[in-house]
């Protein structure tokens, strides 16, 4: 459930900033903000974060362009939260509403001015993130991995409680980490969901490989990759067992292919004989049949064909 904390005014319009009442760092957020400073900055004196937890993609791209569009129609609706750095600001939320500005041209934004220190930034950053939805699943990984262990600012348990997740979320993201590159980008690309990948991370990186293409192409349930993964040998029981009717298929269509070319061979023998038993006028209609026969076992032999390089 979401609730707004009161930020201040700029220029008569009043600002909010919204975040999950679930997460711990609600009242934390409202005591840390109680005594902050909300004005207009000028965008040329703020620098994106030291601790980016989004990465730069064309996806990212468009959100910032579709961003910049709604700001251009309806104004900035939030402002961005920045901390003081060394002789200049750093943005701690709003990533995506600075860049936006940035490419409307805007000369300042309507900022919330606070005192945090790097754990604080980071934790606000992704508790922002998270609300909104806009970390795919490795992106999340890595940010927690990044807290927890590079950054050892607490355990599992601390930042589940940080960000309102259960403990269980946060420790089978940082597992995702452990797949090879391919899956995570499967992951990403959404034809491979969580619970899927989950079930990979302790198979060889060939059962892994070939376990994913079972999932994407057969479109198996998670309850069916988990039996599979009982059995003494998925390979033996469930890979080879494919490529073993795969190879059934191919030897039944090669006898198909090759039944149609006696076929055309047959054909190519009556027409030879309508020539020799039958007067020129009669036989050019059953020539013509034969014809049209010949071709449609032609284009029959192109299906079979391409039927068999499919498999």
């Amino acid at each position: 459930m979401n609730s707004s904390i009161y930020l201040g005014v700029i220029k008569n319009k009043k600002f909010y900033i919204l975040i999950n009442s679930r997460s711990n760092m609600y009242k934390e957020l409202e005591n840390r903000l109680a005594d902050s400073v909300v004005e207009n900055v000028e965008i040329r004196l703020i620098k994106t974060s030291r601790y980016s937890i989004r990465h730069s993609t064309e996806l990212e791209i468009s959100k910032i362009k579709e961003l910049a569009s709604s700001i251009q129609q309806h104004g900035l609706l939030q402002p961005i939260l920045v901390r003081p750095v060394e002789d200049y600001l750093e943005v701690v939320a709003g990533h995506r509403r600075l860049q936006a500005c940035k490419s409307l041209r805007w000369r300042t934004i309507p900022c919330i001015i606070k005192e945090l220190n790097d754990k604080e930034a980071y934790e606000v950053q992704l508790v922002e993130n998270i609300q909104r939805q806009t970390l795919d699943p490795i992106e999340e990984a890595e940010a927690f991995s990044k807290y927890v262990m590079e950054y050892g600012w607490g355990g599992v348990t601390e930042l589940a409680k940080c960000i309102g997740k259960s403990e269980e979320y946060v420790s089978h993201r940082i597992q995702l980490l452990r797949l090879p590159e391919s899956i995570k980008q499967e992951i990403n690309k959404g034809r491979l969901s969580v619970s899927h990948a989950l079930e990979l991370v302790n198979l060889s990186p060939s059962m892994q490989e070939k376990m994913v293409n079972a999932i994407i192409q057969d479109r198996l349930s998670v309850k069916a990759v988990r039996e599979l993964k009982k059995l003494e040998s998925f390979e033996e029981s469930y890979i080879d067992k494919r490529t073993y009717i795969n190879e059934k298929k191919i030897r039944i269509l090669k006898k198909t292919i090759i039944a149609l070319k006696l076929t055309l061979y047959r054909l190519d023998s009556l027409m030879e004989e309508t020539k020799k038993t039958l007067e020129p006028n009669d036989a050019i209609s059953i020539t013509n049949t034969l014809m049209h026969i010949r071709l449609t076992v032609h284009n029959l032999i192109d299906d079979v064909i391409k039927a068999k390089h499919d498999l």
